[in-house]
């Protein structure tokens, strides 16, 4: 039977829990887009418009549904349609999502000297340009960090999981097994694994001299 029968698994009988959006969060460039694949190919509905389309700094999409981007301007009538669903929402707006749903997030780490060199590389191809320099612009981020992780741990309606995208690159089934866990055993591990493409690994730091070290978590 030809392989690409399987391109696209039966859903799952299982479901989350009502009132449940998963979330896929961490700063731009951290592996978020690569998660939500992951998270289609297991067999996870995805809330994605698909207006922003592939190119050179995400070659398979970014998996984005522009009215997040209006989270902080109070649009909120969308998430009804993300219930059961996995969206992606950028740590820096995670605040603004309302307490009347329950929350699966899953937080991208990733070495923050390659999440400053992706950004640099994308802000280039626009003909863009930061005015803050790497180290600055490190110790902001990591500050970022340290708030947007302590902020979600004193929420009732929020559950982490926190996956570090170099190691997942690295050796993705104890990170897929882990993922499937946290969402009650929903997806399809094998189809997860498959699509984690190390090729896309660009921007690859080896020593990390950023700041003083490599980004927390």
């Amino acid at each position: 039977m030809p392989l690409n029968l399987f391109s696209r698994r039966r859903p799952s009988p299982h479901r989350l829990p009502p009132h449940t959006v998963v979330i896929v969060s961490g700063l731009p460039r951290s592996g978020t887009s690569m998660m939500m694949k992951m998270l289609e190919a297991g067999g996870l509905p995805i809330l994605s418009d698909g207006l922003r389309a592939a190119d050179p700094d995400n070659p398979e999409g970014y998996y984005e549904f522009e009215r997040v981007k209006q989270l902080d301007k109070g649009d909120t009538a969308w998430l009804a349609e993300a219930e059961g669903k996995a969206v992606k929402v950028i740590s820096a707006l995670l605040q603004h999502l309302p307490p009347s749903y329950q929350y699966r997030v899953i937080f991208m780490n990733r070495r923050m000297a390659e999440v400053l060199a992706s950004q640099r590389k994308m802000l280039a191809r626009r003909g863009e340009r930061s005015d803050v320099d790497d180290a600055q612009l490190a110790v902001i981020l990591e500050k970022h960090l340290r708030q947007v992780k302590q902020w979600l741990s004193t929420q009732p309606q929020f559950r982490v999981l926190e996956v570090d995208y170099n190691a997942m690159l690295a050796d993705p089934q104890p990170y897929v097994r882990q993922i499937n866990r946290f969402l009650d055993g929903i997806l399809d591990e094998a189809r997860m694994a498959e699509v984690v493409n190390p090729s896309l690994y660009r921007n690859r730091v080896t020593a990390v001299t950023v700041g003083q070290g490599e980004q927390p978590g």
